[in-house]
């Protein structure tokens, strides 16, 4: 009986609005339109001369850049290997920050005395830049898997920390009430009543924790790593192959809008499934 309001009470939270297919074409066709101008008015400027190919590389050069890295290989891998590399420690440590904190932040959303006990050290830790750990994880773990999870982690702790608190305390006392009343433990309580009424919450702070996770992880790489896309982008600096530097941060920005994209799908699916529980 907890359990269906709940439901109800998150089904509103997850509905949002969606544009028509009309609508939905004249928005894709706008985005295309934006993408072809700035890529015109690039090649443009690149064959009139007022970009330095050292500088700012036509997009030819890039292609061919993405294309050898893809086949020949950079730096000791090739770039499916590097991203494949990158995403592993991206992974594994948006995975951690997803399973440890998340249940923190439900707890602190109900519990007075476990908020008091945590937030004093929260609140410093999530002001710390993720980039900051990087001379611990360089000492505590060399050039190894664990510093980057270690980056990756710290970046993406302080949003499923609080949206996890927030949602948490959007969910109706009385329920909560009502499940100590009927004797549910404190496990119970978080996995029955806190977890389904904060989920909308959650799912949006895990869209930010892997936004900031994925920043993170490669600004980690370009320091403390042995391969991944960060450790390419910076052999290729050193080799001053700019078009190699900036196929590398063309990578990173369309592995980071598929992961985001993957997330939002999934919330959409399990508020789709929310919804449909409540009717």
């Amino acid at each position: 009986m907890v359990e269906e309001v709940v439901m109800t009470m998150v089904a509103p939270a997850a509905q949002r609005r969606r544009p028509r297919k009309a609508e939905a074409a004249s928005l894709r066709l706008l985005s295309a339109m934006s993408i072809a101008t700035v890529l015109g008015a690039w090649c443009a400027a690149s064959l009139a001369g007022l970009l330095s190919p050292g500088v700012c590389p036509p997009p030819w050069d890039i292609l061919k850049a993405g294309y050898r890295l893809a086949t020949t290989g950079f730096a000791g891998s090739t770039l499916q290997m590097h991203l494949l590399s990158s995403f592993g420690r991206f992974a594994a440590g948006f995975l951690l920050a997803a399973i440890m904190p998340i249940p923190l932040g439900l707890v602190m959303g109900w519990s007075a005395p476990t908020r008091w006990i945590v937030t004093p050290f929260f609140e410093t830790f999530r002001f710390i830049a993720p980039l900051a750990w990087i001379p611990f994880a360089a000492l505590w773990f060399g050039t190894g898997i664990g510093g980057p999870i270690l980056i990756v982690f710290s970046g993406a702790l302080a949003p499923c920390v609080i949206n996890a608190f927030r949602g948490a305390q959007q969910v109706d006392p009385v329920l909560l009430e009502a499940s100590r009343t009927l004797g549910a433990s404190p496990w119970r309580l978080t996995l029955d009543v806190l977890l389904p009424g904060a989920l909308p919450s959650i799912l949006a702070g895990l869209r930010v924790s892997a936004a900031l996770a994925w920043q993170s992880l490669v600004g980690a790489e370009l320091i403390v790593a042995s391969s991944g896309v960060g450790y390419m982008m910076v052999q290729g600096q050193g080799s001053f192959e700019t078009s190699i530097v900036l196929a590398g941060m063309i990578s990173i920005g369309v592995v980071g809008l598929i992961i985001d994209k993957v997330l939002q799908f999934s919330s959409d699916r399990i508020g789709s499934k929310w919804r449909q529980a409540a009717q």
